[in-house]
Parts: structure tokens; C-alpha cells; sequence
């Protein structure tokens, strides 16, 4: 085994005072009111990987090693010394342990429960900053460096295996690839776990649950992602979605003490979290990545003690009776209020049957991982707002020719103007105004594309393999069922957007109006993309989920 810690090797690049603080004696004295002290011994086993219950240790004396439990045995990840802790962001939402956590010199340790480290980081300011500063870049550390407890066996030719990638990724869960077409050890990694390459994606969970074609919701039950919800229990408010609006939400809704459940169907960020980076918001002058602001977002509600669950979707909203009910799966969640925060999604090629390809040469999102799919290749992006100029603009760092087309003659109706000076000056990029996809082919993967220009009539066919959708809007409104009145085009209508007459049909019962983001069903809001009349900017969506909360309060009141 490799004594020396990835720090001692030269692998973690960020600052390590940061990543492995020392506290000093007052810190440690404050956090010793909230811990029990336990004596160790060397060769201890203080915690085994996959345990559902994860403590927080202080070192206060010895030396306590985290070891990542690999096929060729065991590997040292890091060394806590006095005044040192253990943990990282799981600590905050309850997920069971990645790691194994041995005793390498004899001593005595603080030992903090979650709870306790919750209320600690919430009351004490400066031990939360250290506390979740170093959670926070552990996490980073552990995700570029792909250190975790699960193998994904897969294809980069396989959509479900890029399915995969994206749902751990955007989740922030560390991972290791193997690659079925280039890892030489794949063979002997799959006589290991009986499997075959019928059988991928394969999602090794912890070196011992196997799981062939999983779903996402399988994963997450596998990784222990979501705590369980207690029926029974109503809760203050219910915010259905994890994008930038719905997190707003819950940050704000938990900070100010109300008990919140969030639902996300897939994972937190929403569409926001699939952007290269955003430069235009509020406090962030270099610029930050959807993902990079989702993750914060999410460990920030979770600190506020805002339960949140991915890979599971609201279905139904039963609204004849209060509290109202939230359909997950197969159970029911009671709520006093509801906050609707389930966004939109690009709408998908009208030209027939493209399912086919989507995540085979269609792509609605562009991250890293997309941009590595298409390296030095010819590129179509579609769209003409900021998400596709910030794709266009980011992915025309990796290829040889971003194709940019737009139906409008132009970009400046639609998109930020230093998108479109960035756009105007790369030579990688070629906008073509009033252009549109007309048809595609290919057999497993994308293989030809062809573009209609609208003005002139003339169409060309071109040997493009990946295509970046990022135009118009569909709202995800159909689990409502008819429970909230919705505009012509499906987003939800509120506050003063709401009529006499529909108001009327929806039998309004308050002598009030309905507040500003409510919706036609007193107690129940909308937020971010999924409202009508909604403002396309993350900042605007952050805003509405706060403001959402202070109207929650006054439903609650009533």
C-alpha cells in the first residue's frame, strides 16, 4: 500500500490549508460541547464503507487514515492529524460512506452525528465556513480525480452510458469509467462481476452490487442518495424541482426555519446546471459553470436542513383537499404549500422520429463531458439564446467548426451582447441566420445532417455527427392534471397574469387576489421557467424562489 497521501503525491492541486485544516484549541474546545469523546486504537475500524450512518470525527490526539477500498487493496487517501477532520459533502445530506476510516496511530477523537454537525455549521459561523469549505473542495478533489465507490462500465458510443455519466456527474458523485472499447482490464473487470458486454451499462456500486442497465433511480437507491420520506409527516412547503429557482427556494424556505422537501427528478441545476459557464450573474465576474453554482446551491439548502431527494419525480397533484398531496412514485406526500419549480426542456426536432439519437449525436446539454465526445470535429449548435450562444462559444474550444443556426434573421433580439461579440470574433464559429434542420440519418449514431435555407429555399446535406439543440421551450406542467390554470402554451399562469374568469373556474375561495408567483390554487407557486410571462435568466429564477418563500409564509398564516 502507498503510504503517502494524494496530497504528499502532488494530486491535489488546491490549497491544502483549506482541504485539511488545522483548528485551533478554542475551535476544538467550542465543537467538544456538541461531541462525545472516544478513545481509539491503532488498527481500529472507526467506519466501514457503505455504513448508512457517518459520524464527523476531530482528531485530538493519533492519526485516524481514510482509505479508499480499491481491487488491488487499499489505498490511502488522507491523514488526520490533531486538530484535524474528517468528512465531506455527504456528511450534510446523509448519504452513506464512500470510504473506510482506520485508526493508524493510537489516540482520542471528537465525534459529532449529523445533526450535530448540521446545527453547528448553522450556528457557529466560523466553524461552518470551515467546516463547509473543506466538505466542499474534498468533493471537488474526489470528483476530478475519479475516487469513489462506483465503477461505470460502459461505451462513449452507448446513450446509456452517457445517461450514466451525466446523472453521477450532475449529482456531483465520484466515479470510475472503464471504457468497453479502449480499457485493455475491462475483460477481467467483467469475468469478476459475471457480467458480459450484453450487459452494459454496468454500475458496480461499492465492489458488490451489480447493476445492469440501470435506471437512474436504481442508482440512486443503490448509492443511498435519498433518505426516506415519511408520508405521515405534512410538511410546510413541498418544492417540486431542484433547478436555480427551486434551490432558491429551499435555501431560503430552510433558512427561515419551515420544513422543506424538494423533489428533483433527475439531478439539481436544472437546465442552468447544463451550461459551460455563466458570466452575467450577479457576484461571479469570471464566470461560474451551471454545475459548479447547482452543487453550491444544493449543499447550501442542505445545510439549512432542506431534505431533498433526486431520480424521483412528482407525478400528481391532488388538489380538491388541503393539506394538498404530492404524488411520488407510488407514495404520497402531504404539504401546506407547494412551490412549482419544474422548469422547461428544449424542445426536440420536429422532423419525425429523432429519439434515436439523442445522446447519440443530439445533445441538450454542453458540458465537458460532451465537448470530449466531439473533439476536433464539425458541430451544429441550434438555437439563438444565451444557452446556445454560451454553448456555441465554449464548445468551439474543442472542434474544428461550430455550425450556428438560427430561424430569426439575428442574435441581438434574444441573447446577451457579449455572447454575440464573442460569437462575431471566433473564427470557429459561422452563424447562419433564417437556417434550420430539415433531416437527419444515421444507423446507430448520427451521421448526416441536412440544413434548409429558409430564404433561399436551398438545402445542403452534411457529415455532422453531433448536434446541440438549445432552442424553444416546453414547459413541464402535464403531472398537474388540470390543477392549476395554465397559459396557451402550457406555462403556468399567476399573480395579476390570472383572469376574473379563471379565477372563477378554478373556484378561487379567498376575498384576496392570488399573491404575485401564486398560482389559480391558493398556497401553491410557480417559479423559474415554468412560470408564464418568466424572464430567461438564472438570476431572475434565484429570485423568484426567494420571494416564493416570503408569500409561503403569509399562506401559511391564513
Amino acid at each position: 500500500m502507498d503510504l503517502r497521501t494524494p496530497l504528499e503525491r502532488g494530486e491535489i492541486k488546491a490549497r491544502a490549508d483549506h482541504i485539511f485544516p488545522v483548528l485551533n484549541a478554542d475551535q476544538v474546545a467550542r465543537i467538544a460541547e456538541h461531541a462525545r469523546r472516544r478513545p481509539m486504537e491503532e488498527g481500529q475500524i472507526l467506519l466501514q464503507e457503505g455504513s448508512p450512518v457517518v459520524p464527523l470525527f476531530v482528531v485530538v490526539s493519533g492519526r485516524l487514515d481514510v482509505l479508499h477500498m480499491m481491487e488491488r487493496g487499499p489505498e490511502l487517501l488522507a491523514s488526520h492529524r490533531a486538530g484535524q477532520f474528517t468528512g465531506e459533502v455527504s456528511m450534510l445530506s446523509g448519504r452513506p460512506a464512500m470510504f473506510r476510516m482506520v485508526v493508524g496511530e493510537a489516540g482520542e477523537v471528537l465525534e459529532l452525528d449529523r445533526e450535530c454537525v448540521q446545527e453547528l455549521v448553522q450556528t457557529d459561523a466560523e466553524l461552518g465556513e470551515i467546516l463547509l469549505r473543506a466538505f466542499l473542495l474534498r468533493r471537488v478533489e474526489l470528483v476530478a480525480h475519479g475516487m469513489g465507490d462506483v465503477l461505470l462500465i460502459g461505451s462513449l458510443h452507448s446513450p446509456a452510458t452517457l445517461r450514466i455519466k451525466e446523472f453521477l456527474t450532475r449529482n456531483g458523485h465520484p466515479y470510475t469509467f472503464m471504457d468497453l472499447d479502449k480499457d485493455p482490464d475491462v475483460q477481467t473487470m467483467l469475468d469478476r462481476f459475471h457480467v458480459t458486454v450484453a450487459d452494459v451499462p454496468v454500475v458496480i456500486c461499492r465492489a458488490t452490487f451489480v447493476l445492469r442497465h440501470p435506471t437512474n433511480q436504481e442508482i440512486a437507491d443503490c448509492l443511498g442518495f435519498n433518505a426516506a420520506i415519511d408520508r405521515q409527516h405534512v410538511r410546510d412547503v413541498v418544492v417540486i424541482g431542484a433547478g436555480p429557482a427551486g434551490l432558491a427556494a429551499a435555501v431560503y424556505g430552510a433558512s427561515e426555519g419551515l420544513d422543506v422537501l424538494v423533489v428533483e427528478s433527475s439531478a439539481p441545476g436544472g437546465q442552468a446546471g447544463s451550461s459551460s459557464r455563466i458570466e452575467n450573474y450577479l457576484g461571479f465576474p469570471t464566470g461560474i459553470s451551471g454545475q459548479d453554482l447547482a452543487g453550491r446551491a444544493y449543499a447550501q439548502a442542505e445545510k439549512f436542513g432542506a431534505q431533498i431527494t433526486v431520480a424521483q419525480a412528482a407525478t400528481q397533484l391532488t388538489c380538491d383537499r388541503k393539506p394538498y398531496s404530492i404524488a411520488i412514485g407510488e407514495q404520497h406526500v402531504p404539504a401546506r404549500t407547494v412551490i412549482i419549480a419544474t422548469g422547461a426542456e428544449y424542445r426536440r426536432l420536429p422532423i419525425g422520429d429523432t429519439s434515436r439519437f439523442e445522446g447519440a449525436g443530439l445533445y441538450y446539454g454542453a458540458t465537458q463531458m460532451e465537448a470530449g465526445l466531439c473533439r476536433g470535429e464539425e458541430i451544429i449548435v441550434v438555437g439563438g439564446g444565451n444557452s446556445a450562444g454560451q454553448a456555441a462559444v465554449f464548445l468551439a474550444g474543442f472542434v474544428s467548426k461550430v455550425h450556428m443556426l438560427v430561424r430569426s434573421t439575428g442574435l441581438a433580439a434574444v441573447m446577451s451582447r457579449y455572447l454575440i461579440r464573442r460569437i462575431e470574433e471566433n473564427p470557429r464559429i459561422v452563424l447562419r441566420t433564417r437556417t434550420e434542420i430539415s433531416g437527419v440519418a444515421g444507423s446507430d449514431h448520427l451521421e448526416q445532417v441536412r440544413i434548409l435555407d429558409r430564404e433561399s429555399g436551398v438545402e445542403e446535406t452534411h457529415a455532422i455527427r453531433h448536434v446541440f439543440l438549445m432552442t424553444g421551450a416546453r414547459p413541464n406542467t402535464q403531472w398537474l392534471n388540470g390543477c392549476v390554470a395554465l397559459d396557451a402554451k402550457g406555462f403556468i399562469k399567476t399573480g395579476p397574469d390570472l383572469t376574473k374568469a379563471e379565477l372563477a373556474a378554478a373556484k378561487w375561495p379567498l376575498t384576496r387576489a392570488p399573491h404575485l408567483l401564486e398560482t389559480s390554487l391558493p398556497g401553491v407557486f410557480a417559479v423559474g421557467d415554468v412560470r408564464a410571462g418568466n424572464v430567461k435568466r438564472v438570476a431572475s429564477a434565484v429570485g423568484e424562489g426567494s420571494i416564493a418563500v416570503s408569500f409561503v409564509h403569509q399562506a401559511l398564516a391564513e
